[in-house]
């Protein structure tokens, strides 16, 4: 069980602009549409294979929520986490945490499946930062800078020593930098 345990990788997974926003102010991420290419997903739908839970923070949730019309896609193929600091009863196939981030990772990474996919946003990526869980790091640099809004990396984190697995550059100036912690 063990050695099952140090497979199964958590994994950051994000977009952000040349300036490390990943969203604007008010939450607009219209921005992101100027890599959109027909047939052309930067390896998403290759990555989602690899993964069967998914994390996510509040603020990021009601985004999605908001975005969807109400409908959480995660949710419709992954096990889902909405961390959030209020008591909450799961709904639609979330379920919202609110105790021990450790022991929650600890506790996916325990049981038998796929890597987990952390999707923001820039708190829930401090507060894993913090802790020193996250495994992997698979940042899309989109070609633009805003200038202001939601950063992915707030700060105050400490060290955390990575190396390089791959850099891709694609047509559209998107750039998708992977990193892994090195032991």
């Amino acid at each position: 069980m063990a050695a099952e345990m140090n497979n199964r990788k958590l994994i950051l997974y994000i977009s952000m602009s040349l300036d490390g926003f990943i969203a604007t102010k008010d939450d607009d991420l219209s921005w992101l549409s100027i890599v959109e290419k027909e047939g052309e997903d930067y390896g998403y739908n290759d990555f989602n294979e690899t993964v069967d839970c998914y994390i996510v923070g509040r603020a990021t949730y009601d985004v999605v929520l908001n975005l969807s019309g109400g409908i959480f896609p995660a949710a419709e193929k992954h096990e889902c986490y909405v961390i959030t600091r209020q008591k909450r009863k799961s709904e639609n196939g979330v379920t919202f945490y609110n105790g021990n981030i450790e022991d929650l990772i600890s506790d996916i990474k325990s049981k038998n499946g796929k890597n987990i996919y952390c999707d923001g946003g820039g708190q829930i990526a401090k507060l894993l930062m913090d802790k020193n869980l996250i495994d992997e790091y698979i940042i899309s640099v989109i070609p633009i800078i805003l200038g202001d809004g939601k950063r992915l990396f707030i700060g105050g984190t400490p060290l955390i020593n990575l190396e390089v697995k791959t850099i891709k550059q694609f047509e559209s100036g998107l750039v998708q930098l992977h990193y892994e912690k090195r032991c």
